[in-house]
């Protein structure tokens, strides 16, 4: 049986690490995914043991189509780059807004629009994006963040459905708090850590490799019926 391939954008640090890490494991040839560092994104590559390491700016749209020009036809494609500008809402300016728009929103679409076509004329195929918990909550710093991941998931349902008869999914993990870099300045904060558990019906943050593991069961055979979902993973914090 063929190896199946995986490209994990976003894969250098965090959930997207710890996502490709797993479908290594899994038997995967990933190809691992970082804005600029190659170098960054070739140690991660041996680190766990991926197939490949390749560099592309997101917010460029020539940069985010060559990506496929790069790795060629995957079986499983995973959204998991995005930023995220904490600002009130009255603050953001254009230079943010166009930032979070770009990467987070139009790559998107467009790593869909370059890798969905061989996945359609194969007959199968995974698609799978990272959102974010502040789909369902808000929160005074994360507006434009926000808005960016409810409108991936708009598209996730539009698309999912156009998809599905050719054997494509396409599905959206929403992780809460997770510990990763980017929640440094809370979770490394023994007192800051201790106020936002008490909001999480579990009483933790998730670990990266909680994520990863929902993410491999999505893009395995025994997903196929699953599509245009939206798979909350924040031990209850949006309830």
């Amino acid at each position: 049986m063929p190896v199946k391939k995986a490209l994990v954008t976003g894969s250098t640090q965090g959930i997207g690490k710890e996502i490709a890490k797993k479908l290594v494991q899994d038997g995967y040839s990933v190809t691992v995914h970082c804005r600029r560092d190659i170098e960054k994104a070739e140690n991660i590559r041996r680190e766990i043991g991926a197939a490949n390491a390749v560099t592309a700016d997101l917010s460029k749209w020539q940069e985010t189509q060559s990506l496929f020009s790069k790795t060629g036809a995957v079986d499983a494609l995973i959204l998991n780059a995005s930023v995220q500008h904490k600002q009130n809402w009255l603050d953001i300016d254009e230079r943010s807004m166009r930032e979070q728009l770009e990467i987070n929103v139009v790559s998107t679409l467009a790593l869909m629009q370059a890798y969905y076509p061989a996945m359609m004329k194969k007959g199968t195929g995974r698609i799978i994006t990272i959102g974010s918990v502040n789909q369902h909550c808000c929160h005074p710093e994360l507006s434009m963040y926000s808005a960016t991941k409810c409108a991936v998931m708009s598209l996730v349902k539009n698309i999912a459905k156009q998809a599905a008869p050719y054997g494509v999914t396409v599905n959206n993990v929403a992780p809460g708090a997770v510990i990763t870099p980017r929640n440094a300045d809370v979770y490394n904060n023994p007192e800051k850590r201790a106020l936002f558990s008490q909001k999480i019906p579990v009483g933790r943050f998730a670990l990266p490799e909680e994520i990863a593991e929902t993410v491999a069961f999505l893009v395995s055979d025994k997903a196929n019926y699953i599509t245009g979902a939206d798979i909350i993973i924040d031990g209850g914090l949006s309830l």
